[in-house]
């Protein structure tokens, strides 16, 4: 009599971690996409945050992660991060910034998972993804 076949032996194919990254400079754009292309993510890129939004609103499979610049011309980035929290309120957030302080992370009305200042090293970026998306929903932010 043969045995049937143990499914679990067979690799399980993961689905790579989706990223929308936001930022109006394309020059730092492309740097934050570099920084985290060794990672495994699968990358969507914006220069626009309403761009970006209507993406994420229309997007079937959200993004586990969304690292966003802070000053932006249409929106800013904790507008961003707020109105996409509406839609999907477990999404797990960055902010970078080279104009505005950890401060307004702090005061701001939305949970922001971690903020990080410009200029940064890719390798931080990185890094700092990497923690974020391992926390738990319930982890501790800033």
């Amino acid at each position: 009599m043969s045995r049937p076949i143990n499914s679990a032996s067979q690799p399980v194919r993961q689905r790579k971690p989706l990223i929308y990254l936001v930022d109006d400079q394309p020059m730092l754009l492309d740097l934050a996409e570099m920084s985290l292309q060794k990672g495994g993510y699968a990358i969507k890129k914006f220069d626009d945050p309403e761009r970006a939004l209507e993406a994420f609103r229309k997007a079937k499979s959200k993004p586990a992660l969304l690292v966003t610049d802070y000053a932006m011309g249409k929106m800013n980035g904790l507008e961003l991060i707020e109105r996409c929290k509406s839609v999907h309120p477990e999404l797990k957030t960055v902010l970078i910034s080279g104009t505005a302080g950890a401060e307004i992370v702090l005061s701001s009305p939305v949970k922001v998972d971690r903020f990080m200042g410009k200029p940064y090293q890719p390798a931080n970026l990185a890094d700092l993804v990497r923690l974020v998306l391992s926390q738990e929903q319930d982890g501790v932010s800033h």
